[in-house]
């Protein structure tokens, strides 16, 4: 996830938005051939990539425990990660097809070259991802996301616009 899903996503997630500064808004979108391969091979690389999840092998190297020690820890452990999809690999599978589905979409968008759609391409790759995490990765951290997301519109605005007002 870290080395290859992770910065794969960010040439989705970061190819379109609207930020705010004191100096005015500067909105990024893809403008050249350049712009929409960036994104085409995030894209693939999305779309593939998430398939060697369905391989066995261990979620972190050997002595690696995340943030899934302490007396309230923030993160299940591998061994945890693992027990959940051992337990359930149909909704395991699922969660991986989800995410090469925004894929595929992403692609679908890079041969029409439609920003609007990256828009909301962008939001499913974020659904895809976040539902995922809350099962396997911090399944705790549900009712803490909701009011970051929260605290996070009243700063940025629904679309990342600093100073907008709150939803």
């Amino acid at each position: 996830m870290r080395d290859m899903i992770d910065p794969a996503s960010d040439n989705v997630f970061n190819a379109v938005r609207s930020v705010t500064t004191k100096k005015g808004t500067v909105e990024t979108e893809p403008k050249t051939d350049e712009d929409w391969e960036k994104i085409r091979i995030g894209a693939v690389t999305l779309a593939e990539g998430i398939s060697l999840l369905k391989v066995p092998r261990p979620f972190a190297p050997p002595g690696d425990e995340n943030n899934s020690t302490g007396p309230e820890p923030e993160e299940l452990s591998p061994a945890q990660i693992k027990a959940k999809l051992e337990a359930d690999p149909v909704l395991w599978n699922a969660k991986i097809e989800a995410l090469r589905n925004v894929g595929l979409e992403v692609l679908d968008i890079v041969k029409k070259k439609n920003v609007k759609e990256l828009w909301d391409a962008g939001e499913n790759l974020d659904q895809a991802c976040e539902s995922c995490h809350l099962i396997y990765w911090y399944p705790g951290d549900k009712a803490l996301l909701k009011k970051l997301d929260h605290r996070l519109d009243e700063l940025y605005g629904p679309k990342g616009q600093l100073g907008a007002k709150p939803r």
